[in-house]
């Protein structure tokens, strides 16, 4: 097991008579990369989250429930009408009018074996097309917290990538300088010492 001392805070940032200006450079870079991804994860999250919250609010409150009916006889048999029945659905043709009083038609989901003329509640938005249900509140917000922390993580990405990169190069500069450096001193070592 090898032994490795007690942890330094902050290590990279300790005057040392042996840091490089490469070394220097890399622990910079590394805060500025941590900065960035905190700053744009965090920002991005906040600002997603919200604009979908109140795009969701806004749906909540421009669309409405419409009674529309049944145009044909839905497909399907109708069974025992059961709490675990309202989840088996089918798609049949509905009617309703819109706000300017015209008439509509579209597919809705409905319970199988639905006779004609059967009233259906659907949604529509204000210029009464057919919509989903908005979500509700507690949806919403769980909506708009997972797109935001997807967002955020997405654009903490950006400068995790890029400061990767940079340290490669960093990375690929040092071992060209060390390489250079031992071209030019590792020949004398090479010698028999002379005692």
């Amino acid at each position: 097991m090898a032994f490795r001392g007690r942890r330094v805070w902050l290590w990279r940032w300790r005057r040392n008579p042996l840091k490089r200006r490469a070394d220097a450079l890399e622990s910079w870079v590394l805060l500025a990369v941590w900065a960035a991804m905190v700053l744009a994860g965090v920002l991005t999250c906040l600002t997603t989250a919200g604009t979908v919250e109140r795009g969701l609010a806004r749906e909540r409150a421009e669309w409405r429930p419409v009674v529309a009916l049944l145009g044909d006889d839905a497909p399907g048999r109708a069974g025992a009408r059961t709490a675990s029945s309202n989840a088996e659905r089918v798609w049949a043709e509905v009617r309703w009018s819109a706000p300017d009083g015209s008439p509509r038609s579209g597919q809705a989901r409905v319970r199988p074996g639905s006779p004609a003329g059967t009233p259906v509640t659907v949604w529509t938005d204000p210029e009464g097309h057919l919509v989903g249900r908005p979500a509700n509140p507690a949806e919403a917000h769980t909506r708009a917290t997972l797109v935001g922390g997807l967002a955020g993580l997405c654009a903490a990405a950006v400068p995790f990538v890029a400061g990767r990169a940079l340290r490669t190069r960093l990375e690929s500069r040092r071992i060209e300088w060390w390489g250079r450096e031992w071209a030019r001193f590792g020949p004398s070592w090479g010698g028999r010492p002379t005692w």
